[in-house]
């Protein structure tokens, strides 16, 4: 499996979520760094009864995911040497000399320093270290992590200004939106087979479902609007699914392709954010906001800052904190479904999308990557100032 040819190094990733789990963040940003250079992809490993190896598949996009098996038995910090050794054997074989290394766990360091890149990118796409069950040494490994890398990008906002001073090189990069893709809902696709059953209206949420989930939020609303019906797009994790509020007018339908979703948006009278305000979703830059705008959706959140900013000041967004305003702020989206005010609405959020596109987000990060080689000094840099914030 030979790299393709080009002038740019290879990119080696480390993740913590698989390629083919939900198509986010880390998807739609390296499958467009494949079309100009080599991606390897590397998944957190599978343990077990076997020789430890490295899987190797090559995706449609020319991202390159690799899944290493590591045998079972060993320590943390064993098993991440093997798994380095067997990253660095393929990276070998492959006759990769020069590679810039992108990291999105801090947990993965131990892997990262046993390899020798070009230049380490640190993606800091959530506050990991929030969610529960994060292992007690995140925290430690991502100051490491700072000190190592030599750029650092967040998924946000808000996230930009927890890091910023932490690093002197960092850049906030928000959740970015494949419009032309999610407009295919505009035009009503056929109705989704498992959806059209489901009467309307139809306020819809597409997502992880986790701990960001405000659950009570979601039943109470569901519970007081029996007419309405819920609809729930993406796999549960992390929670027990028998703590999901139940009803009539719930409807978990799973994971879906990410090519599916507009065929589903395109049935929905609402997009839902119906995000708790607790540790884990203090960082977060829901993917979903310029999506359902996309789609042609009203759309109502809760205040999530990065939601706040820049969607609900400008009004593209209802913002809505508890049942009560909640509710409210549904029944006037639906309220306003095929006015002038909706039609003006969506004419200032399409004006608002057409500056925002994964391509250019990635097109960004990569200015800043390139010059990285010519200026060795940085991680130095980077070091010192992170000692000083120790």
């Amino acid at each position: 499996m030979s790299p393709i040819q080009s002038s740019c190094p290879a990119l080696v990733v480390l993740a913590h979520l698989r390629w083919d789990f939900v198509f986010q963040r880390p998807q739609h940003l390296m499958t467009r760094a494949a079309r100009t250079r080599t991606v390897y992809y590397v998944e957190e490993p599978h343990f077990g009864e076997w020789r430890d190896r490295l899987q190797v598949r090559r995706e449609p996009s020319g991202v390159v995911v690799c899944t290493p098996y590591i045998e079972v038995g060993h320590s943390p910090a064993e098993s991440q040497a093997r798994t380095a050794a067997v990253l660095a054997e393929f990276l070998d074989a492959e006759d990769v000399p020069e590679y810039d290394l992108w990291v999105y766990t801090p947990m993965e360091l131990p892997v990262a320093d046993l390899l020798t890149p070009r230049t380490v990118i640190y993606d800091c796409m959530d506050e990991l270290a929030n969610f529960h069950g994060a292992p007690p040494e995140l925290r430690a490994r991502e100051d490491e992590l700072f000190r190592r890398a030599d750029v650092v990008f967040t998924g946000g906002h808000r996230l930009y200004e927890a890091k910023t001073a932490r690093h002197p090189n960092v850049h906030p990069f928000p959740s970015s939106v494949d419009t032309a893709h999610f407009r295919q809902a505009r035009a009503l696709p056929p109705q989704p087979d498992d959806q059209a059953g489901i009467p309307g209206p139809r306020l819809g949420f597409a997502g992880v479902i986790d701990e960001r989930l405000d659950v009570a939020l979601l039943g109470e609303v569901a519970r007081r609007r029996p007419e309405w019906q819920f609809v729930l797009i993406g796999p549960v994790v992390k929670i027990d699914q028998a703590t999901l509020p139940q009803g009539p007018n719930l409807h978990y339908l799973g994971m879906k392709p990410y090519a599916e979703l507009p065929g589903y948006f395109a049935h929905w009278d609402v997009g839902l954010l119906p995000f708790a305000h607790n540790p884990a979703t203090e960082f977060i830059s829901p993917t979903k906001t310029p999506e359902y705008l996309a789609a042609g959706l009203s759309v109502v959140s809760t205040g999530i800052r990065d939601v706040v900013r820049p969607y609900g000041e400008r009004e593209l967004v209802r913002i809505a904190d508890g049942a009560d305003a909640f509710e409210a702020a549904c029944a006037a989206a639906l309220a306003e479904r095929g006015t002038p005010a909706a039609a003006h609405r969506l004419e200032r959020a399409d004006a608002l999308l057409s500056q925002q596109s994964w391509d250019a987000t990635w097109q960004a990060m990569d200015r800043h990557i390139e010059p990285l080689a010519a200026q060795p000094a940085a991680r130095v840099a980077s070091a010192q100032m992170a000692g000083a914030n120790d």
